[in-house]
């Protein structure tokens, strides 16, 4: 496996290449390539764009901030059996400006400047805030990324956006918001508090943020599964053979999902889906909301509703086998899929689509 070491760029070469080309490298750029399939980059801070490559190799395209921006160093090579770039901060204590006044964040980093990658080996402690004391660094990145790769990007602080990828995709974050649209291959995206916001997937997708909104649409897969701590989650134009949705405090709104198996689940907040097809299984559980279910005319399922608290509308004819107040038990045409409804306090609505 070969790499190239990085290369700095002058700037009157890259002043020469501007007036050639419409876009071309940044005065002091630096510009790395990682050969193999399987690519993983590792930046403690900065922000961070993955586009579209050609050729055979990852292209990392490197510009340094920060006052001791010099004192960075990039390394290469392979790490657990995979070709990596790792931008090296030699200090315990960084300071990144876009991280705000106030804000900081840690993150355990091993000396090969790896982190959050699911190793168990532990590392040292590295301190990220806004403001104060410390090693003033960033490295912005632009990673080229060519068809068929599996690629892995972490980052600790900075936000990221993904764009035209066709390949295997993880993004992994600990503070900073994450756009990522027309990925084509298996999206993970992972980020301990920033928004998220995937558009036009045509494959699998994870998506966990410890808090923060979550928003997708255009999604195309065998399996969806989204998971937020605190924040909503709203999508539309899912498809999918499972679907789950999982947040501990938020509303959940899904419009146009056509999906076999379904589960949603808030600890705190309504939920409002769209049914486009019938489905095999469907569970919808809240703490506390309102519960609505918008489903075909030809809906065919086993139903079983509960409500602590709140009334229950039923929009489809229904053979009832058991009934109270705040639970009913029945079948809707027929009956071949279950669907469970139940919240601690809220309404209840199952609902023809358009009602």
């Amino acid at each position: 496996m070969r790499t190239l070491r990085s290369v700095v760029v002058p700037p009157k070469v890259a002043a020469l290449a501007a007036a050639v080309l419409i876009a071309g490298p940044l005065s002091g750029q630096e510009v790395e390539r990682i050969s193999g399939r399987s690519v993983a980059v590792y930046n403690l801070a900065g922000q961070v764009q993955i586009v579209r490559g050609s050729g055979p190799d990852v292209v990392v395209r490197i510009t340094r901030g920060g006052s001791d921006a010099s004192e960075l160093r990039v390394e290469t090579g392979v790490v657990r059996d995979r070709s990596s770039l790792r931008i090296i901060f030699p200090s315990d204590e960084i300071v990144y400006p876009e991280l705000g006044r106030g804000s900081n964040t840690t993150v355990s980093v091993r000396g090969d400047g790896t982190f959050s990658d699911g190793d168990n080996e532990r590392g040292d402690r590295v301190r990220i805030q806004g403001r104060g004391n410390g090693f003033e660094a960033w490295a912005d990145l632009v990673i080229e990324v060519p068809e068929g790769k599996d690629f892995a990007l972490y980052v600790a602080v900075g936000e990221v956006e993904a764009t035209g990828i066709t390949g295997d995709l993880r993004i992994d974050t600990g503070s900073g918001g994450v756009t990522a649209t027309g990925i084509t291959g298996s999206l993970e995206i992972d980020t301990g508090s920033g928004s998220i916001m995937a558009r036009d997937i045509n494959e699998d997708l994870g998506v966990d943020t410890g808090s923060g909104r979550v928003e997708v649409s255009g999604v195309t897969g065998r399996r969806i599964e989204i998971d937020t701590g605190s924040g909503g989650v709203s999508g539309s134009r899912l498809e999918a053979d499972a679907l789950t949705v999982d947040t501990g405090s938020g509303s959940i709104e899904l419009e146009s999902v056509t999906a076999a198996d379904i589960s949603l689940d808030t600890g705190s907040g309504s939920i409002d889906i769209e049914l486009m097809s019938d489905v095999d299984r469907l569970e919808a559980d809240t703490g506390s909301g309102s519960i609505t279910v918008r489903a075909p005319a030809d809906l065919g399922a086993r139903i079983e509703i509960d409500t602590g608290s709140g009334g229950i509308d039923l929009g489809f004819p229904i053979e009832v086998r058991s009934v109270r107040r705040d639970h009913v038990v029945g079948t809707v045409g027929d009956g071949r899929g279950d669907i469970t409804i139940d919240t601690g306090s809220g309404t209840v609505r199952l609902i023809r689509s358009g009602s």
